[in-house]
C-alpha cells in the first residue's frame, strides 16, 4: 500500500506542478467550484476570529473567503504553482506548501479545517483527516467537498460513462482512491468516524457547470486536470474523438438560451472533534 500511496503521490503532484494546468483549472474550473464555497464556510462555523486551516486551497478561494469574515486563515497546497497564485490573488493571507497528510502544525492550533474538492486528490484520504482532527481544537470542525455521484453530477460523470462506452479506463496510471469515494454519505460518515470526529452530517449543494460551447467541458477535463486528462491521453485517437463526441451530446441536451447549464452537484460532509 506504501508504494502504492507514494506512486499516486508523485503522479498527482507531478501533474499539479505543471504552471499551464493550474491556469487552465482555474479558467475552466473555477466558477464552478466557488458555488459553494459559503455553504462550506457556514458548515464549519467560519466567523470574525476564527483560526481557520484550508486544505489543498488551490488558489486560495475558500481561503480568501474565510479571510473577508474575518477569520485568521492558513491555506496549504502541495503545489507550488498553486501557492504562488493564491499568494498573488490573497496577499493579506497566508499560504504555505504543505501535505495534508502531514500537516506542519502543531495539536489543538485550529478552530476549523477546510477542504474544498481536495478529498480525490490525496493518496491516504484517511490520513488526511485524521491529520484535520490532529490540528483541530477540541469542539472545532471540519468541513469538506466533493463532487456527487457520478449519475448527479453529469459534468464529470458523463466522461467517464463515455470512455467506459467508447475506451477503456484500465490504462495503466498509478493506482488512487476512487474518485467518487467521498460522494457515498456512509463512505464519508465512516471515515469522519475511523478519524476520531462526532456527529457527521452530509447534504447535497447544487451547483450547475455553466458553458458557452458544447466541448467545453471535454477541454477543461483535458488541460486542466491530472487524473482525468491522463486518462482521456491514454485512449487511442479513434476512442478519444468517440468519448468528445459523446460527451458533446451530452452537454448539448442542457442549453438553456446562449449557454449550458450541466448539473454537477457538489456534495458537504462536515463533523466535530469532541
Amino acid at each position: 500500500m506504501a508504494n502504492t500511496d507514494q506512486s499516486f503521490r508523485a503522479f498527482e503532484q507531478a501533474g499539479w506542478e505543471d504552471p499551464g494546468v493550474v491556469a487552465k483549472y482555474h479558467k475552466h474550473l473555477s466558477d464552478l467550484t466557488n458555488q459553494s464555497i459559503d455553504v462550506l464556510l457556514e458548515a464549519a462555523a467560519i466567523r470574525g476570529g476564527s483560526r481557520v486551516l484550508d486544505v489543498a486551497t488551490g488558489a486560495g478561494y475558500v481561503a480568501g473567503a474565510a479571510a473577508k469574515r474575518g477569520a485568521e486563515v492558513t491555506g496549504i497546497d502541495f503545489s507550488a504553482p498553486q501557492v504562488r497564485m493564491a499568494r498573488e490573488r490573497y496577499p493579506g493571507v497566508r499560504f504555505e506548501q504543505a501535505d495534508a497528510e502531514a500537516l506542519p502544525f502543531d495539536p489543538d492550533t485550529f478552530d476549523a479545517v477546510v477542504n474544498a474538492f481536495g478529498m480525490c486528490h490525496f493518496p491516504n484520504p484517511a490520513v488526511a483527516l485524521q491529520e484535520a482532527f490532529r490540528v483541530l481544537k477540541r469542539g472545532g470542525r471540519v468541513a469538506f467537498t466533493v463532487w456527487d455521484t457520478p449519475e448527479r453530477a453529469v459534468g464529470f460523470g458523463a466522461v467517464y460513462a463515455a470512455v467506459r462506452a467508447h475506451g477503456s479506463l484500465d490504462v495503466g496510471l498509478p493506482a488512487g482512491p476512487n474518485f467518487f469515494l467521498f460522494s457515498d454519505p456512509e463512505q464519508s460518515t465512516k471515515a469522519l468516524q475511523d478519524a476520531g470526529f462526532t456527529s457527521p452530517s452530509f447534504r447535497q449543494v447544487p451547483q450547475v457547470w455553466r458553458v458557452s460551447d458544447p466541448d467545453e467541458i471535454f477541454d477543461a477535463v483535458t488541460e486542466g486536470t491530472v487524473r482525468a486528462a491522463a486518462t482521456l491521453r491514454a485512449q487511442s485517437p479513434g476512442a478519444r474523438e468517440a468519448v468528445k463526441a459523446a460527451l458533446r451530446e451530452t452537454v448539448m441536451a442542457y442549453k438553456h438560451g446562449d449557454y449550458f447549464d450541466v448539473p454537477n452537484p457538489a456534495v458537504l460532509a462536515t463533523a466535530v472533534k469532541p
